[in-house]
């Protein structure tokens, strides 16, 4: 007698045979996006002895948004060493006061977490959010940023960059939960990429979110003002539940091919208690 194929073996093991495939790309997924996100010449560097806390956030996230893209607006401040904590405890206050000025979507600011570029050291940083590149412009131009900028940065810094962006997805919320951590990385692309290397960067970029868990967060774009970014073309933020499902590993060989330089600074968000 010719015997039965058993439907429900069949069944069960060609489950198992789904399973194992899922695990084997969420692991060779998961380890190249967290190459991508850390620096190729991966260091961590000391904080200095003025950043003793997190600062208060300020931020204004209520606001309704009806466009499909927003514009990031990073800065990082290399604070002088030997500085008085309190102008350094000033300049954080005056730049956390233009939260309060219209175009802002969303702004916090205060000591970074970790740097982990041996290019950089960066000793503070600003993130801010706004509807329009015309909503940036206008923050730019405000006399109260003028003035902050004048008064309380330039002379307690030695260095500051900048890097903006727009983005092509309207990050939700707007303003990153208390705890979360914001992964920032500039990369400085060797004068031969093409357009295309770019697109290709920018995708997988884009798809971290769907294969690393963790990750609440991505946005990323081409930086449109060169003057203050010190020749960084390519800029992401990745935002993550907390330190411990951040994203930290090698440099991915394929992009660093095309890299002629890496910053990366993670910042931790204030705890909703110093909101």
């Amino acid at each position: 007698m010719e015997s039965k194929p058993n439907h429900h073996l069949l069944s069960l093991q060609f489950d198992h045979k789904i399973l194992q495939s899922c695990i084997s790309f969420s692991k060779v997924a998961l380890k190249f996006c967290d190459r991508l996100f850390s620096s190729p010449f991966s260091r961590t560097f000391s904080s200095p002895k003025h950043l003793k806390r997190p600062f208060v956030l300020s931020t204004k996230a209520s606001k309704s948004l009806t466009t499909m893209s927003i514009v990031e607006h990073v800065v990082l401040f290399k604070v002088k060493d030997d500085t008085d904590q309190a102008k350094v405890d000033s300049m954080v206050d005056g730049l956390k006061s233009l939260a309060s000025l219209d175009p802002v979507l969303h702004l916090t600011v205060g000591p970074v977490f970790r740097t982990r570029s041996p290019i950089s050291n960066f000793t503070h940083m600003l993130h801010c959010r706004y509807k329009s590149k015309e909503g940036l412009n206008a923050y730019s131009a405000h006399p109260n940023h003028v003035r902050v900028v004048k008064e309380n940065v330039l002379p307690v810094c030695d260095d500051v960059m900048a890097v903006d962006w727009v983005t092509d997805n309207v990050p939700v919320p707007l303003s990153p939960p208390p705890n979360s951590v914001i992964k920032v990385t500039f990369l400085k692309l060797k004068e031969n990429v093409n357009d295309d290397v770019k697109s290709d960067i920018l995708g997988v970029i884009k798809g971290i979110k769907e294969g690393v868990y963790g990750v609440q967060q991505i946005t990323c774009g081409e930086n449109f003002s060169p003057a203050r970014a010190k020749g960084f073309s390519i800029a992401s933020i990745a935002v993550f539940a907390g330190v411990g499902e951040m994203a930290v590993a090698e440099g991915n060989e394929k992009v660093r091919d095309h890299l002629n330089g890496v910053i990366v600074v993670d910042y931790v968000m204030p705890s909703s208690s110093k909101l």
